[in-house]
């Protein structure tokens, strides 16, 4: 049965005694259908978005720095996520070219939407005047939490599951009148393998241990990369690049989980001063500003006077000390 046949499935889960569940993919409010994945997806993205914005100063960044870049990121994410899957699709979209543009029923990639969001920073950050390497360590582990969540989208559509299996955690799914079929919880895995990057990262970040701009995202990516390029290889919907060899987010995943690895050893052989790190940089300007010496008050300031009227005092003065010998004499 393919993933599209899955929509309306009953689900159930042996390890829990084998609860089953029949949610619906969607709900009707005023006669219009929203689907369950956007409503998990929009709740993933504005977690996110206040994730990273309460760590903005631990970065550097301000509050309004992560509203604006949010602002533009938003709608160019979403266009690269689609923009991939469809690219990866095209033997299907080319013949129905109407359905590229329906995003409710799912079909994104999120490499595709990390790379347009790449991008889009290297312009913005340069704009901005401000660091790449911090905007995308708060990015990186606001992304990862966002990713967490999200993959709750796909357990309300029935898809991103894997091949079938008998693990102890298998996923049951039973559509009316058919066999029930065992599969990987893929979805499960790979929300489960974010949040525990997402908890290291925050531990890890919040004491301290960050020391140059671009070091979280780089591991956030080689985490994730090394689960990804697991886990695909259960899934049954992947984008294949080689069929049957290798798939498209296998080969991304990996490929990029290695270049960070090597990345990491070699920033680990180098001195990371810590007043070089944006952050620090941006504290020490701070207190150097408050620590900077009040303009001393002029000498007018106590009589009151203008700078005229003060002349014109002293210039009288003499004058009236000569009148004054005189009718002493």
């Amino acid at each position: 049965m393919t993933e599209t046949m899955m929509r309306e499935a009953s689900i159930s889960f042996p390890m829990l005694g084998n609860l089953t569940i029949n949610p619906k993919a969607y709900f009707t409010v005023f006669g219009f259908d929203i689907y369950w994945y956007g409503v998990i997806l929009a709740a993933a993205f504005i977690t996110a978005l206040f994730y990273c914005s309460h760590r903005a100063k631990d970065f550097g960044l301000t509050e309004d720095d992560i509203f604006e870049e949010i602002l533009w990121m938003l709608p160019l994410g979403v266009i690269g996520c689609r923009i991939y899957f469809v690219l990866f699709q095209w033997d299907y979209y080319s013949q129905h070219l109407n359905e590229i543009f329906k995003l409710r029923d799912g079909g994104i990639a999120m490499y595709g939407g990390i790379i347009a969001g790449i991008i889009f920073l290297l312009i913005w950050t340069k704009k901005k005047k401000l660091p790449l390497g911090a905007v995308l360590d708060v990015d990186g582990a606001g992304l990862i939490l966002a990713q967490c969540i999200g993959r709750w989208g796909n357990f309300m559509n029935r898809e991103a599951f894997g091949t079938q299996t008998d693990i102890f955690c298998r996923m049951g799914l039973t559509n009316p009148g058919a066999q029930t079929i065992y599969v990987h919880p893929t979805f499960l895995y790979e929300s489960l393998w974010n949040l525990a990057g997402f908890i290291f990262l925050h531990i890890w970040s919040k004491k301290g241990h960050r020391k140059y701009d671009g070091q979280l995202f780089i591991i956030y990516v080689l985490w994730y990369g090394l689960g990804r390029g697991w886990i695909e290889g259960l899934r049954t919907d992947s984008l294949w690049l080689i069929p049957g060899v290798i798939r498209v987010s296998q080969l991304v995943a990996i490929s990029t989980a290695i270049i960070m690895a090597v990345i990491l050893i070699v920033q680990s052989r180098r001195p990371h001063p810590p007043e070089k790190l944006y952050v620090n940089r941006v504290r020490a300007a701070a207190a150097a500003q408050s620590a900077a010496p009040e303009a001393e008050p002029s000498a007018n300031a106590d009589t009151g006077l203008s700078a005229d009227e003060d002349t014109q005092s002293q210039d009288a003065a003499p004058a009236s000390a000569d009148k004054e010998e005189n009718n002493n004499v």
